[in-house]
């Protein structure tokens, strides 16, 4: 059994941006540390490659009749800009007390090492474990997994073959409780320009005579929520799927407090959905938020210009029913219809995906045809974090998106559970990210017998 510890600084060390041309020789190596690390496990691996970064698609043979879990993982990483805000370089992984810093610690590469570690040492103790394993990682799932269609296009009839899915790319609440994700939001993302006038104008000679193009975006971004937190985009909500109530029990489980979350946070007020707590508002609630906003003179000092051009990044989180598509029609058609006189607005469509949701056993609307094996691996995972962790786990839908899974879903019919691993200190997508060694551990052990309690059926 190799070092776990040892083998997540390995791979941290790789590079692994997949946004930045750049880092295409750390986005080989990681490739490459993961293909090496399985076949060293006794699998066959094939490196499927795409126009961008290779998929990652490994097997370990057995006998039809065994059960058959498909474990997916990402090995690419965000950018670690700014780099001046890490504490330690971002790519040399540094151990603080019960913690290793490096982008990607915990954002895949910690949570991904966690489960080829389970199963390693699941092996190890019993080499003819009657359990069919695929490992699916992908290079591309930090800029929206591009060539995952493809993919999943030609490999439909192989995923097929596996029961569920099985990964670690979501979140637990604290360092002493699971969560078994039981949905995730999707995704809807544009840009939106305004035009105003042919090119940049002195604005003592031309300004009073013109809408500044940034002065109409501000007013067109300002009209889509409402003062109490709504989106204000019309048929928004049409398609938002109700919340169970087994849903609600499951929340007040957490014991979540608003107050700690809101000095995590480091605002004074909640600004959510009304009739939504903080805490339900992320996991049952869809989103419209602005991630960037730019026009005119962003230097130093001041440059007295009225911008030819103003922009806005859009991202949409959206919750089970909704679909990505209309939701970007309506946006933009209510952006279209606010619209000022006096500029022009154009759209650029960026990537979607779709949001996920799959029922528990046991829960009241249980769908009648889901997989028994599904059901056996929800009942030992459960068994196997209660035992390991002293509590049981909690069921909870998510804020954040992993768009393959439903996917997957959508093509192959296979539903997934999700065992998350990372915590909100961990900083994901931020400088100073990190991944708890303590969970790392305990992640390695649940899972492995998870491993083994499916395997006995």
């Amino acid at each position: 059994m190799f070092d776990p510890v040892e083998k997540l600084k390995e791979f941290i060390r790789h590079p692994s941006v997949s946004t930045d041309p750049k880092f295409r020789e750390g986005m080989k190596g990681a490739q490459e540390f993961v293909s090496s690390l399985l076949r060293s496990l006794g699998f066959s691996v094939d490196v499927v490659a795409t126009k961008l970064h290779p998929i990652i698609f490994a097997q370990r043979a057995g006998e039809k009749h065994w059960p058959h879990l498909l474990i997916y993982g990402h090995y690419d990483v965000q950018p670690a800009d700014p780099l001046a805000l890490w504490k330690t370089p971002a790519f040399e992984p540094t151990v603080i007390g019960n913690r290793i810093y490096g982008r990607g610690a915990a954002d895949n590469k910690g949570p991904l090492l966690t489960n080829i570690a389970a199963v390693a040492q699941a092996l190890e103790d019993n080499p003819k474990l009657p359990l069919r394993i695929t490992f699916l990682v992908e290079g591309e799932e930090e800029m929206g997994s591009p060539s995952f269609p493809k993919f999943l296009e030609a490999y439909a009839d192989k995923l097929k073959e596996a029961d569920f899915v099985y990964l670690s790319d979501t979140a637990l609440p604290n360092e002493n409780q699971v969560v078994l994700t039981s949905g995730l939001r999707g995704l809807a993302l544009l840009d939106v320009h305004v035009t105003g006038p042919n090119g940049d104008l002195h604005s003592g000679l031309h300004g009073g005579v013109l809408l500044n193009p940034i002065q109409a975006l501000a007013e067109i971004l300002a009209t889509l929520h409402t003062p109490e937190g709504r989106v204000n985009v019309p048929g928004f909500y049409d398609d938002v799927l109700d919340v169970h109530p087994w849903e609600r029990d499951e929340l007040k489980k957490l014991g979540a407090d608003e107050k700690a979350y809101a000095q995590f946070l480091g605002i004074d007020t909640f600004y959510t959905t009304p009739g939504f707590s903080p805490f339900e508002s992320v996991r049952f609630q869809p989103t419209l938020e602005f991630n960037g906003i730019g026009g005119g003179y962003q230097g130093e000092g001041t440059k007295t210009v009225i911008p030819s051009k103003a922009f806005a990044k859009i991202s949409c989180r959206l919750v089970p029913n909704q679909q990505p598509d209309v939701i970007k029609q309506r946006v933009m058609d209510a952006i279209r219809a606010r619209a000022p006189k006096g500029v022009k607005v154009d759209f650029v469509d960026q990537h979607k995906g779709d949001p996920y949701v799959v029922v528990p056993p046991g829960r009241s609307n249980t769908p009648t045809d889901q997989s028994p094996v599904l059901a056996r691996a929800f009942r030992a995972a459960e068994q196997a974090v209660t035992e390991v962790w002293g509590r049981p786990p909690i069921y909870l839908r998510e804020g954040g998106s992993v768009p393959i899974i439903a996917d997957i879903k959508r093509k192959t019919g296979l539903d997934s559970v999700m065992f998350g691993l990372f915590l909100p200190e961990d900083n994901l997508h931020a400088p100073n990210e990190s991944f708890n060694l303590d969970v790392m551990k305990k992640g390695i052990e649940t899972t492995r017998r998870m491993l083994v309690t499916l395997a006995k059926g």
